[in-house]
């Protein structure tokens, strides 16, 4: 790889303006084979064009032109930017081309330069090599993949200060006072005689103890670093045709979900997003749990109780014009540990029947009323979910948060690496022992940053890169 020089498209199609990036020890040799200044086409191009104009040219700067194709015809009018190793984003020389965004245009600046030399870029690989020359690790090139798909201003937030390398301070900080420890021991057991171990046991336990606090700190917050990354997953949930399908249409403002007055009419999982302010919503439409003999809207209900095991949020939408049923004990059942908010739906129908409300209390949820027919009640809801997780019991400030489940993993990893440690201690283990869960807890935290990255790792992580990144 390192020999290559690679090329890809690292712009949406279809925009005024599309970006090509070369990248590798060919890039303004192969570029500059297909460029023409200005002044040269001007010219009638009598003379003959030099390859090597752009390898003359100083690092940073523009080139306006024009990309000609094979037999010298001007294919589209281009911006260079000339980026010299190591100053640029893969540490590589670099060029990117600025021509306009048409489709066709790009596939025809890209397929010349694969015919001159370069090689079409891997998913990921200008990353990844910024990432094999040192130039970020590999929790920053992560956020950069996080930065793109950011949907909201929380994520967006995140993945810059990850990329920035806050968490990969955090990190480091941990690991630096490990490898410090490890190395006094180490001295000690090499050179007993001038260096001793005498005490060192309560003096580690201590250090060990304040890094255990760091670590918590972390996996404590994940699942907020983890919704400000993906989206609150929100599950809503109730009886066959309490009016789920109707809410889900409802927030999105548009007919998304089939609703009738048949009971039982979703059948499987309707999935969508929805931006509320500064948040980001993944609204989960589910079947209605009840029991059923119907095959297929047993599984619809068993796929609910599945989501619903997973979910951030849960919106339980109540029917209060019917009765109070077995259904209703077994969602309540099922809510139980879950933060979510209940909807008196159909509270604008007038109904002989006194709907009781005093089972739903066991949850702790407030209780809104509502009509999705007609609208009451939904203005409520949206500032309620936007005071609780903003507000309230999620706080968006300036700390750390892990949003990867790798991360976590590895956190978790050192975390129990670190409490043998403790319990070594506390056994009276020699310090030989405490070295090798100390080590543990100093690899298992170098994998966030790529140190201690097995290579599948590290190409599986790209891999799921999009194409010209």
């Amino acid at each position: 790889m390192e020999g290559d020089t690679i090329a890809g498209i690292a712009s949406g199609m279809g925009g005024g303006i599309g970006i090509i990036r070369v990248s590798g020890p060919d890039s303004f040799l192969i570029t500059g084979r297909l460029f023409r200044t200005k002044k040269f086409i001007v010219s009638s191009r009598k003379e003959i064009w030099d390859d090597s104009f752009l390898l003359k040219k100083e690092s940073h700067t523009i080139q306006y032109g024009f990309i000609v194709d094979e037999k010298n015809e001007i294919l589209d009018e281009v911006i260079l930017l000339l980026m010299k190793a190591p100053k640029s984003y893969t540490c590589e020389d670099v060029i990117e081309i600025d021509c306009h965004g048409g489709a066709l245009v790009l596939q025809k600046i890209l397929k010349l330069l694969l015919k001159n030399g370069a090689r079409l870029a891997e998913p990921g690989e200008f990353t990844k090599r910024a990432f094999l020359h040192g130039r970020i690790d590999l929790s920053q090139a992560e956020a950069v993949m996080n930065l793109i798909s950011s949907k909201s201003e929380f994520a967006l937030d995140t993945a810059v200060k990850q990329l920035e390398g806050k968490l990969s301070k955090y990190i480091s900080e941990i690991r630096e006072v490990l490898l410090y420890h490890m190395g006094e021991i180490e001295a000690a057991l090499d050179d007993p005689e001038h260096y001793s171990l005498e005490g060192y046991s309560g003096k580690l336990k201590q250090v060990i103890g304040e890094l255990l606090k760091k670590l918590d700190f972390l996996l404590d917050n994940f699942d907020n670093g983890r919704m400000k990354s993906e989206g609150i997953r929100t599950v809503i949930v109730g009886k066959p045709n309490a009016g789920k399908s109707s809410l889900m249409n409802l927030l999105l403002d548009e007919e998304r979900a089939i609703v009738t007055n048949v009971a039982g009419t979703t059948r499987d999982i309707l999935e969508e997003t929805l931006k509320l302010g500064d948040l980001v919503l993944n609204l989960v439409d589910t079947a209605g749990i009840r029991e059923t003999d119907d095959t297929v809207e047993s599984i619809g209900v068993k796929k609910a109780v599945d989501y619903l095991n997973h979910a951030d949020f849960v919106i339980y939408v109540v029917d209060i014009s019917d009765s109070f049923n077995e259904d209703e004990k077994e969602i309540i059942s099922l809510l139980k540990e879950k933060k979510g908010v209940i909807l008196l739906n159909k509270s604008d129908v007038e109904t002989e029947i006194k709907f009781d409300l005093s089972p739903f209390s066991v949850l702790g949820w407030k209780q809104i009323s509502f009509s999705a027919k007609e609208g009451i009640g939904l203005k409520e809801l949206e500032e309620y979910i936007t005071e609780l997780f903003i507000r309230g019991d999620i706080s968006y400030n300036d700390q750390i948060y892990l949003t990867s489940v790798r991360h976590k993993e590895a956190v978790e990893q050192a975390k129990v690496s670190l409490e043998q440690v403790v319990l070594g201690i506390d056994d009276g283990m020699p310090e030989d022992v405490l070295m090798v869960d100390l080590m543990d807890a100093y690899s298992g935290l170098g994998l966030i940053g790529g140190e201690t990255a097995s290579e599948n790792l590290v190409n599986k992580i790209f891999e799921e890169f999009c194409m010209g990144k």
